[in-house]
């Protein structure tokens, strides 16, 4: 077996969690990673939407953006984008809404509209975009996050996106309809909500990952689960499906862009 990195094992754990037929509502960055590394091994029969619109997209290389033409090209169809909030997302169709934040909290809140107070922020990020509806509507969210204590934080700046809000099912009593953030993907293991607590729990090491690493990443006291699980290592396939995909996305975005004028 190849010699792999941290952010290799975690995109290839990401992409191990969906299963072929799955409906996904994609985010841009490592979720598109994952979610396109499933289509291109273990799941051909993935559908994978976009915010702007595109159905059972199939790029061949990361998109940079949801307005990325490789998604349109390569969709089954397109509709405009009201359409795929309303009839896709808020209808219940979605199986999995996958999506990556600046800031988690330990109840699975995201953030990703500012660093610091909200009047005055340190940074200002992307903002929402879809993230609060594909979160509150989804069948189930997944997030994949590198973990450090300045994203893993025991209180968000800003709360983007209501995952469990503040656990012991305060989420079951709001008209959020999807099942929230079952899974968290980070580099140093996989995280699950307590079933009472609903707090993030540590469920699931890499080969060679201690507890102690998992514990210094996150900022908050991390609640370990009795049995844990171990993931399994990349195979050869996962790691050059993986590497190609990304050769084939540096390649295509290093070139100028040619106006048609």
């Amino acid at each position: 077996m190849s010699a792999y990195t941290p952010d290799e094992m975690m995109t290839i754990a990401a992409s191990r969690a969906l299963w072929n037929g799955c409906v996904c509502f994609v985010g841009i960055g490592l979720p598109s990673a994952a979610c396109n590394l499933a289509r291109l091994s273990h799941a051909p029969d993935i559908v994978l939407i976009y915010e702007s619109g595109t159905i059972g997209t199939r790029p061949d290389v990361l998109p940079l953006s949801i307005g990325d033409g490789e998604l349109a090209e390569t969709a089954a169809c397109v509709v405009p984008l009201p359409e795929i909030f309303t009839y896709y997302l808020q209808s219940g169709r979605i199986d999995v809404g996958f999506l990556g934040a600046a800031q988690i909290d330990r109840f699975g809140n995201l953030n990703s509209t500012v660093i610091g107070p909200y009047e005055k922020p340190k940074t200002r990020l992307p903002g929402a975009g879809g993230a609060p509806e594909i979160g509150a509507h989804a069948k189930e969210t997944f997030v994949v996050l590198k973990a450090t204590p300045r994203s893993f934080v025991p209180r968000l700046d800003f709360c983007t996106t209501p995952g469990y809000l503040g656990g012991h099912g305060e989420r079951a009593r709001t008209t959020a309809r999807g099942g929230g953030p079952r899974l968290v993907i980070t580099d140093v293991g996989v995280l699950r909500p307590s079933p009472e607590s609903q707090e993030l729990t540590l469920t699931a090491l890499y080969e060679g990952g201690t507890v102690e690493a998992a514990r210094a990443a996150i900022g908050w006291p991390l609640a370990v689960a009795e049995n844990l699980e171990q993931i399994a290592p990349p195979t050869d396939t996962e790691l050059a499906t993986l590497r190609a995909l990304n050769a084939r996305t540096r390649a295509a975005h290093s070139q100028p862009v040619r106006l048609p004028f």
